[in-house]
């Protein structure tokens, strides 16, 4: 019996478990990290943030100079189809995380990319991760890394959702080496970016604070949601501006932003401890998000459930 708990996976159309081999040792997605990918979850069993997901994942594709194996309603129905199958085979009602991986193929070995034959998907859909109670209430502990800096817009552009993640794997194991639940990622300028997996948001004298897209993250739905909507609603004004680690005591709370965490709280950075619980800004945000997400759940419910 397989270790891994049970993950449905669909790869171009057909339906298997996740860790049943289905992709070539061929792939470049495999080989060379030559892969795009989208995270979507559900709220209230609907698909959330379809059309802002969707387009990201177009300008990641236009970036590696590939065109998708599909449309937007072909795989929405493939996506329908895979969530299906894994609440019958799982017997799940909840909330999903439902991963979409594409390649630009398999092909003679080699870096050129006109040696590969033809654009791959492979989908993964799984229970989406929940927030525990301790988490909620006493947050997380963030590190510094000092080992890696992120790596810059104009080399391999962090805006871009691709297959390469070593940059952010290595520096979340930094973090982990030292017990930390998450790391904290600068640029070459030393300013601060983003996280392993998820933006980061700061609250200081009454407003949020978020690294800007040009200090080299990438370019969060969350995030963007929060900044575009969400924020207003739970009565905050948004800055994006560079921060530098000397500012983090400056900062009386701090949040992780993510698809799958919508808004966390994090409880200290190194030694900088902020607060947390049910009576600050940072919750008072998460629940103006999870109101816009039912909103939306209601509106889509008929064309986006799975």
């Amino acid at each position: 019996m397989s270790a891994v708990p049970f993950i449905q996976a669909n790869t171009n159309g057909r339906l298997h478990r996740a860790d049943e081999p289905s992709v070539s040792p061929l792939n470049r997605g495999f080989l060379y990290g030559d892969a795009i990918y989208e995270v979507w979850r559900t709220y209230h069993g609907v698909v959330f943030a379809w059309d802002e997901h969707w387009a990201r994942l177009l300008r990641s594709a236009a970036a590696l100079y590939f065109t998708l194996p599909f449309d937007k309603e072909q795989i929405l129905e493939e996506i329908k189809k895979t969530a299906g199958a894994y609440r019958q085979a799982a017997g799940y009602s909840g909330e999903l995380y439902i991963r979409l991986q594409v390649s630009r193929g398999a092909g003679a070995i080699g870096l050129d990319p006109a040696l590969a034959d033809r654009a791959e998907y492979t989908l993964m859909v799984q229970p989406c991760p929940q927030l525990s109670p301790a988490h909620l209430d006493g947050g997380q502990w963030l590190t510094v890394a000092t080992s890696l800096r992120r790596n810059a817009p104009d080399t391999l552009n962090p805006a871009w959702k691709t297959g390469n993640y070593l940059n952010n794997l290595l520096c979340l194991r930094e973090a982990r080496s030292r017990g930390a639940d998450e790391v904290v990622i600068l640029n070459q300028a030393g300013e601060i970016t983003e996280a392993a997996v998820c933006n980061l948001g700061f609250i200081r004298a009454g407003e949020m604070l978020t690294p800007p897209s040009r200090a080299g993250i990438l370019e969060g739905i969350t995030r963007g949601l929060v900044i575009g909507e969400v924020a207003a609603r739970a009565g905050l004004r948004v800055r994006e501006v560079s921060i530098r680690p000397e500012e983090l005591s400056g900062m009386e709370e701090a949040f992780l932003l993510s698809t799958t965490k919508d808004i966390q709280p994090v409880r200290a950075i190194d030694a900088h401890s902020y607060r947390v619980g049910p009576d600050t800004l940072s919750r008072r945000l998460k629940t103006a998000f999870a109101d816009y997400a039912h909103e939306q759940a209601e509106r889509w419910r008929a064309d986006r459930s799975a």
